[in-house]
């Protein structure tokens, strides 16, 4: 995570899903205030978002899942950032994810999952409250 500047966020649309409506609302609700938003678009491999989010290095990661593959989806971004000692870059999402799901994601390391409906100044707030740097130095 970096030390100062704005909070940088990478918003994906893994998988074969093509319905990005959502994520382009969250990535101008976080845009207009004052996060940096790496859109990667439609049809990213967990392997292309996890690159974007190191090279941009990013401070998080938002996917948005609605096709249902949000178990899989999830898991290997997860591991991938494991694996290339990534593991401080938070991933939270949101997409149509049923409520039994929500506990077994975030058992995986998914800091957040936001589900249709949600405000999107809840996403802003959780943003700003967790990936804000601690002035703790």
């Amino acid at each position: 995570m970096g030390v100062s500047g704005p909070i940088r966020v990478v918003i994906a649309k893994p998988g074969l899903d093509g319905h990005d409506r959502g994520a382009k609302v969250i990535a101008r609700a976080l845009r207009d205030a004052g996060v940096e938003v790496i859109y990667t678009g439609l049809h990213q491999t967990p392997e292309q978002v996890v690159d974007t989010a190191i090279q941009e290095d990013a401070d998080a990661i938002g996917l948005s899942i609605l096709s249902g593959a949000h178990m899989t989806l999830f898991a290997k971004v997860i591991e991938l950032l494991r694996e290339r000692d990534a593991a401080d870059i938070k991933v939270f999402g949101g997409g149509i994810i049923p409520e039994a799901d929500i506990q077994p994601l975030k058992d995986l390391g998914v800091a957040a999952i936001f589900t249709p409906g949600t405000p999107t100044g809840d996403v802003v707030t959780w943003v700003n409250a967790h990936l804000r740097p601690t002035a703790d130095v």
